[in-house]
């Protein structure tokens, strides 16, 4: 196993546990190489490493500095807020769009309403640390819920509906993948052409009714879903 290879391990196995912690700075490659007794490529080549995976970021006149750990979110009917402030990443909410709209054929038979009809459409940035993980889009049925701009940027959208009195039991989701366009890179803080992380939900109260269809983006670099695969008897 290579030098290089071992060290991003390391370094990466500590990030997980929180030391460093996020916003720390590491040391110049010359300091780290000089304390590990290793030499400066091979230490280049493993923040380069941790750099990629989004773990580790280079700031011009700052240094590399820790981002956080990739979020790992479970396939359950949880929010991302909910899951990020579990995992620690202090999650932070910018709402983008908030307005009812006329819902379009792809919407309305998702939410099981007319072509047309007034839905609710929110469209948010959310970051932890300061920096970006997703972008949420988000249809719900006009009138099922208080949409105030400024709850939704200090809770997360499944809170709300349980604030309400909705009863969230299922949901439809699907999972996949593609490439950054512009617009989207220029949202997440990544490069043209990232990988992005898809995922297309469709949530049902108790009584069976949809209330909620998303459509979310993630950053790749800082972003997985952990599936638990059973084997039937």
């Amino acid at each position: 196993m290579p030098l290089y290879y071992q060290l991003a391990r390391q370094l990466e196995a500590a990030i997980q546990r929180g030391t460093p912690a996020a916003g720390s700075l590491l040391g110049n490659e010359v300091e780290l190489a000089g304390r590990l007794g290793l030499s400066r490529p091979t230490v280049r080549q493993a923040i380069q490493t941790l750099v990629d995976k989004g773990l580790l970021v280079r700031r011009r006149g700052v240094g590399t500095q820790v981002v956080h750990s990739q979020v790992k979110r479970p396939l359950e009917l949880t929010s991302l807020y909910d899951d990020l402030e579990s995992a620690g990443q202090c999650p932070t909410t910018l709402v983008l769009h908030n307005a009812v709209e006329p819902a379009d054929a792809e919407v309305a038979a998702a939410l099981g309403i007319a072509e047309g009809g007034g839905v609710h459409r929110l469209e948010r940035l959310r970051l932890t640390h300061g920096r970006p993980v997703a972008v949420l889009c988000n249809h719900i049925p006009e009138g099922l819920l208080d949409l105030d701009t400024a709850r939704l940027e200090s809770t997360g959208l499944y809170r709300m509906m349980r604030a309400a009195g909705i009863t969230l039991h299922s949901a439809r989701q699907s999972v996949g993948a593609r490439s950054a366009g512009a617009g989207e890179a220029e949202r997440l803080d990544e490069p043209a052409g990232a990988a992005l992380l898809t995922m297309r939900r469709t949530a049902y109260d108790d009584t069976g009714r949809a209330v909620e269809y998303g459509t979310h983006i993630y950053r790749a670099s800082g972003y997985a879903f952990e599936f638990q695969l059973l084997v039937r008897p």
